[in-house]
């Protein structure tokens, strides 16, 4: 019986490995008459966009509509001839030539024999555009930016590390305000219908961007803020994405997807340096270390994971794994600036070859609207039912929490919720898990916090599309203001 068993387990084994090669040898079939807007414009858009936008139009070339895709770049050469592939400079910039790689695109992949064939296809058979009516939008770039008739959901906030910007998320774009909220300095528009998070470098130099159009992509920017200027552009996945964080170093980007994955990037290449997909459900935040050795990640799934960065190891579930531990999925976490730089965690005695790690704690909340602190590296043997890593846990806010900060010295917490179209802003001192103060004119469901760097003023938005600056020791409304420009008749209804 046992020989049996296991010789229909190998038959079973065998016949779904032959079954996975013929699906991984089975190739997508051409459609006879090749759509630019089904078939070509999403190839452009996960490969091109990135580096051939109006915000970066690199070699003079902008491949975000079909009107630009006729016009010649700085070399004079149209990027497509309907009918004459061979004299379209999209062909011969994505096709190899000469056992040597393409050209394009630049430092990623490249395209794929079918990707390649359709475009070729596409311009033999005219190259037209049969985008619909419907989807025909109104131009918006650095020229044009978004004209607003209400204001936009928030998503993100953040100082600059010297006080003097407060960045906040719009459509589109991304606003740099002064920080007492008298005005906007700059407005930074790119590709993303959504942007989702934000976050400025260490040194304030650089600014990354999170965010992607619904369904269709997801795309990282980053920009110099001095100068204004989009550095780099990536398309990645094929949703937007989400939790923006540095690392200590400024050499590193990581932020979390819709497919599951936390990924990791080269804030000046581009290129991936970390990729993990432990998580079962979206990733909507993500914090490195103190030492930038370990990415924390928090996801729909219930979980707060870390991963090691040098190698893209999994490492542990910080938050207990006992089913039911966590009554729903996690939206924020936030590393705590360390108190005492030099306490390190003890070693773990169910792992004798580990080292001691640097003590780092973390700040997190999600939809059981209870703020947790939690250690993250483990000092005990795992029992199965146990939470040991969690430090303390605050009062039950109302709803669900989506924003939580540490302030800068590390000894309060902030964090928002959201429960039936409302907002609550409270502030905690983390000894004693003390109620400080609650905030004054929230009137909405809020979605983002900050701490300017002095620790005296946190700003707070979301639903509503108002900013709010607070005093975090009384609660008291110091401000409010729109971050955007409406039009004037819609700004007159408004009564601000």
């Amino acid at each position: 019986m046992r020989l049996f068993r296991r010789f229909a387990l190998a038959s079973l084994l065998l016949t779904g490995s032959q079954q996975l090669l013929c699906a991984q040898e089975k190739k997508p079939e051409e459609p006879k008459d090749v759509s630019y807007y089904r078939n070509i414009r999403p190839i452009l858009q996960q490969h091109c966009q990135g580096c051939h936008q109006p915000a970066k139009a690199q070699g003079g070339f902008v491949m975000t509509g079909h009107a630009e895709l006729l016009k010649a770049g700085d070399k004079g050469e149209p990027g497509i001839v309907p009918g004459k592939p061979d004299k379209s400079m999209i062909v011969t910039q994505v096709t190899p030539h000469d056992g040597k790689k393409a050209a394009m695109p630049k430092g990623k992949d490249p395209l794929t024999d079918y990707e390649i064939n359709l475009i070729k296809k596409w311009i033999t058979q005219g190259a037209k555009d049969d985008t619909p009516a419907s989807a025909h939008q109104i131009t918006i770039d650095m020229d044009h930016p978004p004209v607003y008739q209400l204001p936009p959901v928030i998503n993100a906030v953040a100082f600059s590390p010297d006080g003097q910007l407060l960045a906040v998320t719009g459509y589109h774009e991304v606003l740099l305000h002064k920080p007492d909220g008298s005005g906007i300095i700059a407005r930074l528009v790119g590709l993303s219908e959504r942007t989702q998070s934000l976050a400025f470098s260490p040194d304030g130099k650089w600014l990354a961007v999170t965010g992607g159009d619904p369904a269709r992509f997801g795309e990282v920017q980053i920009w110099e803020v001095a100068k204004r200027k989009l550095s780099l552009s990536l398309s990645v996945t094929y949703d937007t994405i989400y939790g923006a964080s540095w690392s200590p170093d400024g050499t590193k980007v990581a932020f979390g997807c819709a497919d599951n994955t936390l990924r990791a990037i080269d804030a000046k290449t581009g290129q991936q340096v970390l990729f993990q997909g432990a998580h079962g459900d979206w990733v909507l935040d993500t914090a490195f270390s103190g030492d930038g050795n370990y990415l924390i990640s928090v996801s729909r799934d219930m979980s707060m994971k870390m991963t090691h960065v040098e190698t893209q190891r999994f490492i542990d579930n910080i938050t207990s794994i006992t089913p039911g531990a966590l009554k729903g999925g996690l939206q924020t976490v936030t590393i705590r600036p360390r108190l005492d730089p030099k306490r390190m965690s003890k070693v773990p005695p169910d792992t004798p070859d580990a080292k001691p790690q640097p003590y780092d704690e973390v700040l997190i909340g999600g939809s059981d609207g209870q703020p947790k602190i939690y250690k993250i590296h483990r000092e005990a043997k795992r029992v199965i039912g146990d939470d040991f890593n969690k430090v303390t846990e605050f009062e039950t806010l109302p709803g669900r929490i989506f924003a939580g900060r540490f302030s800068p010295d590390g000894k309060r917490i902030v964090v928002g919720s959201s429960a039936d179209g409302k907002g609550d802003v409270r502030v905690y001192q983390v000894e004693g898990n003390k109620l400080i103060s609650k905030f004054e004119g929230q009137k909405g469901p809020v979605y983002a916090l900050a701490y300017r760097p002095d620790g005296k003023v946190v700003a707070s938005a979301g639903f509503d599309g108002v900013v709010r600056l607070n005093d975090p020791n009384t609660g008291k409304l110091i401000k409010e203001f729109l971050p955007v420009p409406l039009t004037k008749a819609v700004a007159a209804g408004t009564g601000r």
